[in-house]
């Protein structure tokens, strides 16, 4: 299942989270999904927000990873649809095959 995850820092935590998430590596950040597979991640520096898109079978590993930076973040999870599984869904929905 595909999952967007929107985030916006806390105003007095951005330079904590900007100082963080720098210093990270490839590999601290792989640990820190916990096994969610991230398809891409989108920042808006300068307004301090940005998305996630990702996949992963276990919601409880999505929120788990979301956690690990809810300290400085605002964090919003929603299931959502790539172009083909909505394609899909809302033939199904409308009888269209």
């Amino acid at each position: 299942m595909k999952f967007m995850i929107s985030y916006e820092m806390h105003p007095e935590q951005r330079h904590e989270a900007y100082k963080t998430f720098a210093q990270m590596t490839a590999a601290d950040d792989e640990a820190d999904r916990g096994g969610v597979q991230q398809i891409g991640r989108w920042h808006d520096l300068a307004a301090a927000r940005g998305v996630v898109i990702c996949e992963s079978d276990d919601l409880g590993a999505v929120h788990a990873w979301a956690m690990n930076w809810n300290n400085v973040l605002d964090v919003e999870v929603t299931p959502v649809l790539d172009d083909d599984e909505a394609r899909a869904t809302l033939k199904t929905k409308f009888s269209l095959e």
